[in-house]
């Protein structure tokens, strides 16, 4: 059986103040992995948090940021693929979409239904991350008002998880796989 430490969260932000630019950051798991240790991270959850930004650069409501329709998208993924990929790519790891119709002030979700959520029904209680990095990629798509920008919140509920041999190895081979 694996050794889990305590639940703890990691957070990145994406900035997007330009519709229609793919914004990337990195989240530096290097201190969480350990290779020789058989030491990767355990994904419980994923939680997206959209907000807008004022001209400051302050926290506002994501509607008044936005000057029209629009749409974004967030994706987690365990490998850097350079831009958003298909649900079928196994580095990704969570993803998101919502909607905003400026007619009738609406924010909605897209049909995205990734499972974001892990919970007891994987093998280990989540999804088990042995790479070095996370990226997180997002756009927005549609009207953001001047000099404000789209803010996208990524926090990733984990912890740190010691496996067996067996367990580390088959999660570094699927990983190499999906590298291809």
């Amino acid at each position: 059986m694996a050794a889990k430490t305590s639940v703890f969260y990691l957070t990145e932000r994406l900035s997007m103040g330009t519709s229609g630019t793919q914004v990337t950051d990195t989240i530096d798991l290097g201190a969480y992995v350990d290779v020789a240790d058989r030491q990767g991270i355990l994904v419980h959850g994923v939680d997206i948090v959209w907000q807008g930004s004022d001209a400051s650069g302050n926290a506002t409501t994501l509607t008044e940021s936005l000057g029209g329709n629009g749409a974004g998208q967030v994706q987690l993924t365990d490998l850097n693929r350079g831009s958003l990929v298909f649900a079928d790519d196994r580095a990704l790891v969570a993803s998101g979409q919502i909607l905003y119709g400026s007619t009738n002030n609406a924010l909605s979700q897209d049909a995205d239904l990734y499972p974001d959520n892990f919970g007891p029904t994987s093998a280990m209680g989540g999804r088990i991350v042995i790479n070095d990095q996370m990226y997180v990629r997002g756009v927005w798509t549609g009207s953001i008002a001047a000099n404000e920008a789209v803010e996208c919140t990524v926090r990733i509920k984990c912890s740190v998880i010691t496996l067996s041999q067996k367990d580390f190895m088959a999660i570094a081979l699927q990983s190499t796989a999906a590298d291809n």
